[in-house]
């Protein structure tokens, strides 16, 4: 059967006009990225919200008075900056108490050591332990000792963390700080001190989160600063036979209740489909916590309130996430992940800022093969913010990165960390590490991003395999 030209007029008349509403829908969404842009360039705010955070709270700690204190300062804040609904939810933390941590060589060279107890590490007995030390360049070299040489002793492991831009160095050593306490244990040390899991010179230690296994003992375990290991390794070069005397108080007191923030930009048109940006309220207890992650914290919650201040809202809900107790296992990430499984499918895409407050230069993507194209000329919008198009391998962040494997689509963006590792974990977390104008153009990325994201017409969905 034949069309009659009347139905072939129609049917290019309509083809022609949804082009074109297309076309003008496109550009209305670039321009109204570049505003966001313009407004997040020229704006102090997300400064002023980190350094609001740092100044008034400071170091939070999951589980801990200062931890509560966050929840309510995030609660007030999110309420003040124009979100159409602010809510929390419960997240069951352990509480873990630093103590005091203290040690030094014995013989045959005595000299004071600077060390930090690593987060969950149990405490030494009252006298403290003094014992040789036995040294490893990496874990895996004290995965392959034999028993014989590490029995009785203190195990130090001396992997030195390499500095790149993208921090992947941090992923090359950080196993020794995870999983160190296991494998010394397991061969009959009696403690583990590592060199810190950082890129400067400075003598100041890292912390952050080690574990035990059931059925393994536990053992002491504290990270040393990198002029103190440099030391006892020159030490060892000319006396086998170096003794160190550690003392350590930390405590584990149990569990108690923290919370995920979370503030939201209601949807006009689709207000049940969610682009979610998040970070973590919570920091290590030494430095102020503002770097790691208190400049994550204000990139996104400023994203939020430009977008919130939008004459017409979006089409999807924009969800900022400040979730609780990252530092200690990504537990307010895990709770999130389980507490939202039945609306996770309308979950349209995730992100997380978790890597300080260096400037955004990449943005990667993980959504479908087929996707890939269309979400990368979708936001092309942001090179002019700086940010160049990547790769389809992110993995959101550290508390979306489970999501992937709920079917959730996720992007990095990605930020320059040459020195991020130089403070992370470290009392050196302060405020004077960020730059304004920096931490602007992180704001503004994450506000386009998150504002084209709500908008686009493109389906993500489903993810490759290699997402899963």
């Amino acid at each position: 059967m034949k069309s009659s030209p009347i139905t072939l007029l129609s049917t290019l008349f309509f083809t022609g006009l949804l082009a074109c509403q297309n076309a003008l829908a496109t550009d209305t969404n670039q321009s109204v990225s570049q505003m966001l842009q313009q407004e997040a360039l020229a704006s102090s705010l997300a400064f002023d919200i980190v350094e609001s955070l740092t100044v008034e709270v400071g170091p939070r700690l999951a589980g801990s008075e200062k931890d509560l204190i966050a929840v309510q300062w995030a609660e007030k804040k999110l309420a003040s900056l124009g979100f159409d609904r602010v809510y929390k939810e419960a997240v069951q933390v352990p509480v873990w108490q630093r103590g005091e941590a203290k040690a030094n060589i014995v013989s045959p060279y005595a000299q004071p050591l600077v060390i930090t107890a690593l987060g969950g590490s149990i405490g030494t007995p009252e006298e403290g332990i003094s014992a040789p030390i036995v040294r490893f360049e990496t874990l895996d070299a004290l995965k392959q000792a034999d028993p014989s040489q590490v029995t009785g002793k203190i195990v130090f492991i001396d992997h030195i963390t390499p500095r790149f831009k993208t921090g992947k160095g941090y992923g090359m050593t950080v196993g020794g700080r995870s999983r160190g306490a296991i494998a010394a244990a397991e061969k009959g040390a009696l403690a583990i001190v590592i060199r810190s899991i950082g890129t400067d010179h400075d003598r100041m230690a890292h912390t952050g989160m080690m574990r035990y296994q059931d059925g393994v003992d536990k053992i002491p375990a504290a990270a040393m600063s990198n002029p103190d290991a440099d030391l006892i390794t020159l030490m060892l070069k000319r006396d086998p036979n170096v003794v160190m005397h550690l003392e350590m108080s930390p405590k584990n007191l149990g569990y108690a209740t923290s919370y995920n923030v979370i503030a939201e930009v209601t949807g006009s048109s689709k207000p049940d489909e969610i682009v979610l940006i998040g970070a973590h309220l919570d920091s290590w207890d030494e430095g102020t916590g503002a770097i790691d992650d208190g400049a994550g914290v204000a990139i996104v919650t400023a994203a939020g309130h430009y977008i919130a201040q939008l004459p017409t809202k979006p089409a999807r809900t924009v969800r900022v996430v400040l979730y609780a107790a990252e530092e200690l296992g990504l537990i307010g990430g895990k709770s999130y992940a389980k507490e939202h499984q039945a609306e996770l499918a309308k979950h349209y895409i995730a992100a997380e800022s978790d890597f300080g407050a260096g400037p955004i230069y990449q943005i990667d993507f993980n959504v479908a093969d087929k996707a890939f194209g269309a979400v990368q000329a979708h936001t092309s919008s942001m090179q002019d913010n700086g940010v160049a198009p990547g790769n389809n391998k992110a993995s959101g962040g550290p508390d979306v990165s489970m999501l992937p494997g709920y079917g959730v689509p996720v992007a990095s963006l990605r930020q320059d960390g040459s020195d991020y590792f130089d403070y992370h974990h470290t009392p050196n977390d302060t405020l004077d590490k960020i730059d304004p104008k920096a931490l602007a153009q992180n704001a503004a990325a994450y506000a386009q991003f998150a504002y084209l994201m709500a908008q686009s017409e493109i389906k993500l969905r489903p993810l490759t395999p290699k997402a899963k």
